[in-house]
């Protein structure tokens, strides 16, 4: 890496990012004039006179670096206001939503006056030849005096600097929150339609297979009374297992008992490929005492045919019932997606504060796992004209808070998720309430503040409360904090019914 041509340091009176500015001090100094003429070509700075740009030019402390130097430390304190002159600054941050950052040929950036800015946000590098004016923030009041049409300058650079950030961070929340999203529907998604593919390959198996012991049972040229009680067999054993139209099936501790006794009465039976015929009946609610009857009606290669027939069409039958459930659960997520983005709708739309929470609950079902979930669903509740997919921002918001809580408190009972609405006068009320640790006294207040978050860093952007703040504002209700303590926190939403004028 290229290192600047520099002077050397002060005689070790200075060391960190400070030690770094000195060093950077160029062994050359260039003239007034020429320092007037860059400032000239910075936009920000055409409204200041000759004059002004004079004085900038005469107090500020220049600097130069080449490719690759390091200019500041993130973290480091930052006590200077800087123009950049020429070439990029690169930072470089190591979390957050914008990891990179360019500095522009033209920028007046660092520490400005009346900023707030305490510590540079990452790693600075130059980007090919850099030239700055720096300006220490002790000499502030100076050159606000001394050039006072630099005030107005640096107030809208604050302004638009405040938007820009904003406007990226909000960015970032939204492609967070869309990331979390997708997480979730990714895992929902995956599991039915993984199951439907295994059972659609594995169908297709069967039904070949189920075709050839057809086949080979046909072959048997079965007639007359045998043939008859054999199809009463198989209709009492279809209706046996399908009384509600859906097979009955039993937990693996009693299927693997099962399966060891009706192995042993295939095998008592000469029952060819008993183990590929018995894990099927076992896991129905047929007993030997039904396969008797059948012994009692075919013997021999009949009955092992009969069997292998009547377990394959059961097989199929049961990969058959996979791929639907599959697939309604696949059509039940999208529908929920549907009702949750309000696909296809206008804006506002009279929204049914159940569903809307049920579909938000879809979307979060990954992240559910072992959490109890208690509906209490006021039935006097009316539909409201709202925002919905603007409202179910709040509810998602809302309800990850609570199970990110409920995820950090060690307890030895379920943790548990309250959703309740209800009807109070001419508003109505959502609750979500949870039995985590609590919220901290001391930072309730400031909950909802933007960019305010009790998470570690990179987890968390804290605008998520504000966005459903503003959120429930711009509806003209009212978000806050019910009541919390450890085991019994209670966030409530209150929405008006009727929106004359909330738009």
């Amino acid at each position: 890496m290229a290192t600047a041509a520099v002077a050397n340091p002060a005689n070790g009176a200075l060391s960190g990012d400070d030690l770094i500015f000195a060093q950077l001090a160029p062994e050359q100094p260039t003239s007034v004039p020429d320092r007037v003429a860059a400032l000239r070509r910075v936009k920000a700075l055409d409204t200041l006179s000759h004059d002004d740009l004079v004085w900038l030019a005469e107090h500020g402390t220049e600097r130069k670096a080449y490719d690759g130097t390091l200019i500041f430390h993130g973290g480091a304190p930052v006590h200077h206001m800087t123009i950049l002159l020429q070439g990029e600054v690169h930072v470089r941050r190591a979390s957050g939503p914008v990891a990179f950052f360019i500095g522009r040929s033209g920028a007046v950036t660092g520490k400005l006056p009346f900023s707030r800015m305490k510590s540079y946000g990452g790693d600075g590098y130059a980007a090919g030849e850099v030239w700055t004016l720096d300006f220490e923030e002790s000499s502030f009041p100076e050159m606000l005096q001394a050039v006072p049409g630099l005030t107005q300058i640096v107030v809208s650079t604050l302004l638009d600097r405040t938007r820009e950030v904003t406007r990226m961070e909000q960015q970032a929340e939204k492609l967070n929150a869309l990331g979390k999203l997708a997480a979730n529907l990714s895992h929902e998604l995956n599991n039915p339609a993984s199951a439907a593919r295994s059972a659609a390959n594995n169908l297709w198996t069967e039904l070949r297979n189920y075709g050839y012991q057809k086949f080979r049972l046909g072959a048997l040229c079965i007639g007359g009374d045998t043939k008859t009680a054999y199809n009463e067999w198989i209709a009492s054993m279809q209706h046996l297992l399908q009384p509600d139209g859906r097979p009955q099936r039993s937990d693996a501790v009693d299927v693997a008992a099962r399966e060891d006794v009706l192995l042993r009465w295939m095998e008592a039976h000469q029952i060819e490929d008993a183990w590929r015929i018995a894990p099927v009946i076992a896991e129905t609610i047929i007993e030997t005492s039904h396969l008797d009857a059948l012994a009692n009606v075919l013997q021999g290669e009949a009955l092992t045919v009969a069997l292998a027939s009547f377990a394959s069409g059961m097989n199929a039958e049961r990969m058959t019932d996979a791929v639907i459930d599959s697939t309604r659960r696949i059509f039940e997520l999208i529908t929920a997606i549907r009702g949750y983005s309000y696909m296809d709708q206008a804006p506002i739309q009279e929204i049914d504060l159940r569903e809307a929470l049920d579909n938000t609950l879809a979307m979060l079902n990954s992240r559910l796992g072992s959490v109890e979930v208690d509906r209490c669903y006021g039935e006097e509740v009316p539909q409201i004209l709202a925002y919905g997919g603007e409202l179910n921002q709040v509810w998602t918001a809302l309800i990850e808070n609570a199970l990110d809580a409920m995820a950090l408190c060690e307890r030895a009972y379920a943790p548990k998720l309250t959703l309740r609405t209800s009807l109070s006068g001419s508003t109505v009320l959502v609750e979500v309430c949870d039995n985590g640790p609590g919220i901290d006294p001391e930072i309730r207040s400031r909950i909802f503040e933007p960019f305010f978050t009790t998470k570690g860093i990179g987890q968390a952007l804290g605008l998520g409360l504000d966005t459903a703040n503003r959120v429930v504002t711009k509806h003209k209700g009212q978000l806050s904090v019910l009541h919390s303590k450890p085991g019994d926190t209670c966030i409530q939403v209150r929405l008006p019914i009727e929106q004359t004028g909330a738009y």
